[in-house]
């Protein structure tokens, strides 16, 4: 089943109206984001609002969410949601950072019109920026920030310490999980019943689940594992973010072309692509020419093959994962879509080896 990209920023606002994630051992970026006298616990019923900016790198979202605590001590309900959307995204103005933060300027006018000017000086607006700009350079990044940070200064909505910022991969996957599990009720009962969630970006891929069995967490790698507090129950989470691994990114290294600066003509060839193919690729403002082989193999085996090498020896695999439940979103709901093995409404259930035989199908029809 998939959820959309702006879940994940759903649950920063969730943050945001509710300090109530604190990490264990260290202090995550979203904790502290939204002020505990903003959200109460223990007060009566009342209406929250939050505005959450998605500054992806094809585009800048807005998402103003209402939030109703209808009884004291339990987590608040989401009652609306008002989303917009400009393009380009942020990092298309690189080199204008002014005229970038004005796009952000344009979609506040939205959480005026949706939000009464009474709850303005206490609704929290937070930006945070995913890979479109974690590839600049860090100098315009952070111009790029501090101009928006300008625009929120000015504005007359709440303004937290930390609300303009770039997340990193495992955050996603962290506020993935929890955005999940909080939708579909996981979380509300305390329950340590979870489902994991799996996100494919074009660059990074996240895998995040609560492990069940002792033996994952005495295997797994140090730096995969997280804890925190959350809404009083403790959650020791397995997050890890693969860099290169995102679907285009993938994409280039199984051409071989995922390092390489100046193409200069040269074509890059794959058994993963029709014989007869020979196309043009824009991907990191770098124009790169693709084809299939003209010689040697082509089809599934010999693609699998290539992407084999691309992965292997680089991916940790628990064993747990495979009785597991999932979510998975981004480039698996799209993929999913448009292969015809999911509804674009409502989802749907799929395994892995759905995708490997949709994979096999697809192959099929142009090799014979």
């Amino acid at each position: 089943m998939a959820t959309s990209r702006g879940a994940v920023f759903f649950m920063l606002a969730v943050s945001c109206v509710c300090s109530a994630v604190s990490h264990r051992d260290q202090q995550t970026w979203f904790e502290g984001i939204f002020l505990s006298s903003m959200c109460p616990i223990n007060a009566s019923a009342s209406t929250l609002y939050g505005i959450m900016f998605d500054a992806g790198s094809t585009g800048t979202r807005i998402h103003v969410y209402t939030f109703v605590q209808k009884m004291p001590g339990q987590l608040p309900i989401l009652e609306g949601e008002v989303f917009d959307s400009v393009k380009p995204g942020l990092s298309a103005f690189v080199d204008q950072p002014k005229q970038g933060a004005e796009t952000v300027q344009g979609l506040l006018e939205v959480a005026k019109d949706s939000i009464p000017r009474s709850h303005w000086k206490k609704t929290p607006v937070v930006l945070k920026a995913t890979a479109g700009l974690r590839l600049l350079p860090e100098h315009k990044a952070k111009a790029l920030l501090f101009e928006v940070k300008e625009i929120f200064r000015k504005s007359p909505f709440l303004v937290p310490k930390g609300s303009v910022s770039i997340m990193d991969g495992s955050d996603e996957g962290i506020l993935a999980w929890v955005t999940v599990n909080f939708l579909t009720g996981q979380l509300h009962d305390h329950r340590q019943e979870t489902v994991g969630t799996l996100d494919l970006g074009g660059a990074s891929t996240q895998i995040t689940f609560l492990p069940q069995f002792e033996k994952t967490l005495e295997q797994t790698p140090r730096g995969y594992l997280t804890s925190f507090e959350m809404f009083n129950s403790t959650y020791k989470l397995y997050t890890h973010s693969y860099l290169g691994f995102g679907l285009k990114a993938a994409r280039l290294a199984t051409l071989g072309a995922l390092e390489t600066e100046g193409t200069d003509g040269h074509t890059f060839r794959s058994a993963c692509l029709p014989r007869w193919l020979e196309a043009e690729w824009i991907f990191g403002g770098v124009k790169y020419q693709y084809g299939g082989n003209q010689e040697g193999e082509v089809g599934f085996d010999p693609c699998y093959a290539e992407v084999l090498r691309v992965v292997q020896g680089k991916l940790h695999q628990p064993e747990e994962v495979q009785r597991g439940s999932f979510y998975a979103f981004s480039y698996y709901y799209d993929r999913a879509v448009d292969t015809d093995m999911i509804d674009y409404e409502k989802g749907g259930i799929l395994k892995v080896e759905d995708f490997e035989r949709k994979a096999r199908e697809h192959i099929i029809s142009w090799v014979y």
